[in-house]
């Protein structure tokens, strides 16, 4: 055989491999194994090697095809393939070239869900302790959501029913394919880079693992838990669980949730301003009985002794200040009720949120000055009772009988002239400790000054 007859190392290698590329059950094989050797390189190319028990075959998926994949390939994981079988011509090696991997056992949108998720969570994306407070009273609520699906007319719906006074801001977003997450991250950026809005609502309506897909992907996860503006995440039904529900400051189950976590009830609101009414009069009249009790106290602890006719007077009006005092205090109290009646109609027509802050805040001063206003009256009123006593007092015939001094009654008449009794007369004579019955002997007229 001539030197001419003998074939180059490369033209074998060619003849080998077009020999393989012309099988047609080699260009497209469907291949089960264990991969091993694992390299994804800084191309984005990816080479292993899948093997069984006793066999292995060295395999390759270039960069287009690998940026298709949803999850990240790792040691030891089961896979099936689908490629092709060819020769590396500068090895001679046969080789597969892989142009779809999915693991065996579960899908690859779960695999890739479960290893984003715990990537994430040892970063601390989802670490309670940097979840935003939503705000109570929000002024706007942003919506980033497709305009054309049932969960913008839900939220809108729920909101305009549940508060009102809240304006709602729409972020039109793509929220399904391959330009959705992009979208979501440019519309949560807008949204922080406005500061518009007092919390947002990221969400879709319901729909297959593929159709949510977009808010599994790492970009909106980490542009959730970036945002300084508060985000409800309502992606998909009750049942439906996605990385930024897990990234948001607070997950709803569904986007009319979403809706009536974002605002208050209006209705609530307003029974709780009519029970701080009610609890205000109950006070009120709780404080106004308390204080008509000490005042009846202090009336029992100064008991007159004297004759009923010279105290009688004292008496009565003590009771009509009282009086005064009572009616004093009701018309106090309905004109602060009228001033709350009138608080509670301006809360009804405007922003709850300035309104019950700045109510509040005058109810509590209400509440002080109405306190202090009952506790004055008072005051004065015991004042003016004391110095009614002490006046009584003076008065009190008894007080100058304990130095000496007595009062003579001839009949219901008080002896106070030598010229209303004559011999004979029988008197009563009343000492501070009692009375003593007497009979004039005789009758001396003091004249001049003697």
């Amino acid at each position: 055989m001539t030197t001419s007859s003998y074939l180059t190392v490369k033209a074998l290698t060619k003849y080998i491999k077009r020999k393989f590329d012309a099988d047609p059950h080699l260009r497209e094989v469907y291949v089960k194994g264990e991969l091993s050797n694992v390299k994804i390189h800084s191309s984005g190319h990816i080479y292993f090697t899948l093997k069984e028990t006793d066999a292995r075959i060295n395999a390759a998926m270039f960069r287009t095809q690998a940026s298709k994949l949803k999850f990240k390939p790792e040691e030891g994981m089961q896979v099936f393939i689908r490629g092709e079988v060819s020769v590396y011509e500068s090895s001679g090696n046969y080789q597969l070239y892989a142009h779809t991997m999915e693991p065996d056992g579960v899908g690859g949108l779960f695999v890739a869900f479960n290893q984003l998720k715990e990537q994430l969570q040892k970063e601390g994306l989802f670490n309670p302790k940097f979840k935003q407070t939503i705000p109570k009273f929000p002024k706007t609520v942003g919506v980033l959501t497709a305009v054309t699906g049932a969960a913008i007319r839900d939220i809108c719906t729920t909101i305009s029913r549940r508060y009102p006074l809240a304006e709602i801001v729409i972020y039109p977003t793509i929220v399904q394919g391959n330009n959705a997450a992009p979208n979501i991250v440019e519309n949560i950026r807008l949204a922080n880079k406005q500061q518009l809005c007092d919390v947002l609502i990221v969400g879709r309506g319901g729909g297959s693992i593929e159709d949510l897909w977009a808010f599994n992907e790492e970009v909106v996860a980490r542009a959730i838990f970036e945002s300084r503006i508060p985000i409800i995440s309502a992606v998909g039904h009750e049942t439906d669980t996605t990385i930024a529900d897990f990234a948001a400051d607070l997950r709803a189950p569904t986007p009319t949730a979403a809706a009536e976590l974002a605002v208050p009830n209006q209705h609530e609101l307003m029974q709780q301003l009519l029970r701080s009414r009610s609890l205000l009069h109950q006070m009120t009249s709780q404080r106004l009985q308390y204080e008509r009790q000490r005042l009846n106290k202090v009336q029992g602890a100064y008991p007159l002794a004297t004759p009923e006719r010279l105290y009688r007077p004292f008496t009565e009006k003590v009771i009509q200040l009282d009086m005064q005092l009572g009616r004093a205090s009701q018309v106090y109290l309905m004109k602060k009720s009228n001033e709350l009646q009138k608080l509670v109609t301006a809360i009804k027509l405007h922003s709850p949120q300035y309104a019950i802050q700045s109510n509040h805040k005058q109810i509590e001063q209400m509440t002080r000055m109405l306190s202090r206003s009952i506790i004055s009256l008072i005051d004065k009123k015991k004042d003016l009772y004391l110095s009614n006593i002490r006046t009584l007092e003076a008065l009190n015939p008894l007080s100058i009988m304990t130095r000496g001094y007595s009062v003579a009654y001839k009949g219901e008449q008080v002896v106070n002239s030598i010229a209303k009794i004559t011999k004979d007369d029988e008197i009563m004579i009343h000492f501070h400790d009692g009375k003593a019955q007497a009979k004039i002997l005789n009758t001396l007229e003091q004249k001049g000054g003697e």
